[in-house]
């Protein structure tokens, strides 16, 4: 089994000495750190780290970190990079004051994406959708949740969870399918949506199954969307496949998302954007943990969810990028939280546990990603040598990730 030896390291960040599944409250501020260490790395796991005084003298390879910095690979937990091509002429659209709402009633949004990706083959997706990938993994992200959903057929929806497991099968990454035939109704269904979700159901579910596509079923609850009552329906029949629940829920509107997520055991519900204190007082004694987006609020141009109380009300939050061709063309974590921090007034400690240990969370990694601890996968970032993650998070026009590494080999 080979060795790899990290050298000369800054500081390590996210270390984690007892087992826990996720940080809530006053804990999202707390970061555990090492400073003047090493990591060894044996195989694809960590092995061991410590003070720079007991560094080991041999490795199969040896990397020095020049007084660069080492944190857990980022946990992206929801993303959509599956996509035909993007949505740039929205983008202008809305520059010139129309409305995401308008677009997609114009035929924009996500029915445009379906459309598209309906005439693209898988080989094409695959392609684009690895650049897309490889991009991310760039930026230090080792594990990331890929939803389908714009496909809308059954053909096509079948068709991305296939792009999404080649993507598994030749990835270093560690990869999450979710099933998202529940993103919208499809134009052709517009006067009978009842037969959509029946299609959704009866025929696509099985089949999705029937392959081991996905771990996961998404429902979009949201006004103008899929209603609680639809969700709930759509959500057990899931289960019965074995497939966990995660929502789409609360961006638009107070829906009732969030409360029929946790009534369906949900992993996470994501966006978030409208809540209230009831929301908030649900998912307190609940299993569910609440996933923000402060990317997609920065690009839409609409408030953030709120974070910030959400912390201070002593939940944990996991942040991810929602990563997507409409409301949220970009991976880049770091950037993301620059948002998070100077949009929802979080802590860049806040924001480092909401992509990494929570986020591992959110996809139900956080045993084997998340953080620095020996036994756990070696995804590791090293950074440039800079001061602090503080600064990291301060400087977000910069270029701080110096090597990346998934299960302990260079990528």
């Amino acid at each position: 089994m080979s060795s790899t030896l990290i050298k000369n390291i800054k500081t390590i960040y996210g270390i984690q000495t007892q087992p826990f599944p996720f940080k809530k409250g006053t804990a999202m501020s707390v970061v555990e750190t090492l400073s003047d260490a090493y990591l060894l790395i044996e195989g694809e796991k960590i092995k061991s780290f410590g003070p720079i005084g007991l560094t080991p003298e041999r490795a199969d390879l040896i990397i020095d970190a020049q007084g660069g910095l080492v944190m857990p690979a980022w946990c992206d937990s929801h993303t959509h990079i599956v996509y035909a091509q993007g949505r740039e002429g929205e983008y202008v659209e809305r520059l010139k004051g129309v409305s995401y709402a308008q677009i997609a009633l114009n035929g924009g949004g996500i029915l445009n994406s379906a459309s598209r990706l309906q005439a693209k083959s898988e080989d094409d997706l695959y392609l684009s959708a690895k650049a897309r990938l490889d991009e991310v993994i760039g930026y230090g992200t080792g594990a990331i949740e890929i939803k389908s959903g714009y496909g809308l057929t059954t053909e096509s929806e079948l068709k991305m969870l296939k792009v999404i497991r080649k993507l598994k099968e030749t990835s270093s990454a560690t990869i999450k399918a979710t099933f998202l035939g529940a993103h919208a109704i499809p134009t052709v269904y517009k006067n009978d949506r009842q037969s959509y979700i029946k299609r959704i159901i009866e025929e696509m579910l099985p089949q999705v199954a029937d392959e081991g596509l996905a771990d996961y079923c998404d429902v979009f609850c949201d006004t103008g969307f899929f209603t609680v009552e639809e969700t709930d329906k759509i959500l057990k029949a899931a289960a019965q496949y074995g497939l966990k629940a995660k929502i789409h829920a609360n961006e638009l509107a107070i829906s009732g998302g969030v409360q029929v997520g946790i009534a369906n055991n949900a992993i996470s519900v994501d966006h978030l954007e409208a809540i209230g204190e009831e929301e908030i007082n649900a998912l307190l004694p609940s299993n569910t943990i609440p996933t923000v987006l402060p990317s997609c609020s920065f690009f839409l141009n609409i408030h953030d969810a709120p974070a910030r109380k959400m912390i201070d009300s002593g939940l944990g939050i996991a942040i991810a990028t929602d990563y997507n061709p409409g409301s949220s063309p970009s991976g880049n974590i770091p950037l993301l939280m620059a948002f998070a921090c100077n949009n929802m007034r979080l802590l860049p400690n806040e924001a480092f546990n909401g992509v990494t240990i929570n986020g591992a969370h959110a996809m139900e990694l956080s045993e084997s990603l998340g953080s620095i601890a020996p036994g756990k996968l070696a995804n590791i970032i090293i950074t440039n040598p800079i001061p602090s993650l503080d600064y990291m998070v301060y400087a977000f026009g910069s270029q701080h990730i110096n090597k990346v590494l998934l299960k302990g080999k260079m990528v």
